[in-house]
């Protein structure tokens, strides 16, 4: 690459330097904010926790998190979350999605009014069925709405905060607001994509956790790459079914946030939902694994969401219900893919041609 090329893009990466505030110390909010630090920004990092915070500031870790990753020096971490958004040109908010909503009050009054909104939490709000973006934009009480932009992509935490290439999805129905995401966060190990359709994107992100334990559960049952395959196949064409319902467009789950992210977080060790998935399938309980995990598998409340929103509009959803089953009714695994594998015969894309009898 000619020095020259070099030198300007790096005086323009100067110039765009910006004020960020990262809302959530977890795996995914950590690596933002050290990336973005990297990047030449002002980073401030919200931790709900004392602990993390004094370690981010002292020894710049986060074992909790981020076991053996070093943070930069530069990055800062408090508890106060007014002083994390105080004044920032951008916030991302990356905590659970079951605390985002009353994170996203506490931080309300104290945000700049024309900060650019960031969601970087993947699910469903369990109760109500929306999406995250929603639920930022019901608290934070934005007066454009449409502005927030949603993160999502095959992004697991572990690699991309050790420098592995990986690439994402800024989606939002304000085109300005999706490039404003992409030109601060895109760089040389972390490509950026910008997408108009926020619904599809969001629900890809939610939807796959629920798939991805099922993956997790395959494997835990040793089922074999077949299954694993079949699996993420069928999953795939039920996300679709359920997400055009919702008013995603079908392309949106083909990409980087849709089969995309399905393929990495059904197959890595590093996803907590196909970890949840693998130990019940290994037979241990819900209650035990769950109890035992530092981080959320979103996919445990997304499918509770995703499994009701089926049900009301009648989708075909057997995945969802299935884990649904398992998670919530104390359905046995062995049992539970046995009732998938079952099901009636029938044709393969049904839902396009009609019943099975007449196709031809």
């Amino acid at each position: 690459m000619p020095m020259g090329y070099r030198r300007r893009r790096a005086m323009r990466r100067m110039s765009e330097r910006q004020a960020c505030a990262v809302v959530g110390s977890g795996a995914w909010g950590t690596t933002l904010a050290a990336m973005l630090c990297r990047l030449g920004n002002t980073v401030r990092l919200w931790a709900r926790r004392q602990q993390i915070a004094d370690e981010v500031n002292t020894t710049h870790r986060n074992s909790l998190y981020l076991e053996g990753i070093d943070l930069p020096a530069e990055l800062s971490a408090s508890t106060s979350i007014g002083e994390v958004v105080e004044a920032v040109d951008t916030i991302i908010y990356a905590v659970p999605s079951v605390w985002l909503r009353s994170v996203a009050a506490s931080a309300r009054d104290e945000a700049p009014p024309d900060a650019l909104v960031i969601c970087a939490t993947k699910g469903m709000e369990r109760e109500s069925g929306k999406r995250m973006s929603q639920v930022l934009a019901e608290e934070l009480r934005l007066s454009r709405p449409e502005t927030l932009v949603a993160l999502s992509g095959p992004n697991l935490s572990h690699e991309v905060a050790l420098g592995m290439p990986a690439v994402s999805v800024a989606a939002s129905m304000d085109r300005c607001s999706a490039e404003r995401a992409q030109r601060l966060l895109n760089n040389d190990l972390f490509r950026v994509y910008t997408n108009c359709d926020i619904i599809g994107v969001e629900f890809a992100g939610a939807l796959k956790n629920v798939i991805a334990i099922g993956g997790g559960l395959s494997d835990g049952l040793g089922f074999g790459d077949n299954a694993k395959a079949s699996l993420i196949t069928r999953g795939l064409a039920e996300i679709c079914r359920l997400g055009h319902a919702l008013g995603a467009m079908p392309g949106t789950f083909w990409g980087i946030a849709g089969v995309g992210d399905l393929i990495a977080t059904c197959s890595s060790r590093l996803s907590r939902n196909w970890t949840l998935g693998y130990r019940l399938g290994r037979g241990e309980s819900v209650g035990d694994v769950l109890g035992s995990m530092h981080s959320v598998a979103e996919g445990y409340y997304t499918t509770h969401a995703a499994a009701r929103i089926a049900t009301e509009l009648g989708i075909d959803a057997p995945i969802t219900h299935a884990i649904y089953g398992i998670l919530y009714e104390g359905g046995s695994p062995p049992d539970v893919a046995r009732g998938l594998m079952s099901r009636r015969q029938r044709a393969e894309h049904e839902e396009w041609h009609g019943p099975v009898v007449g196709n031809w």
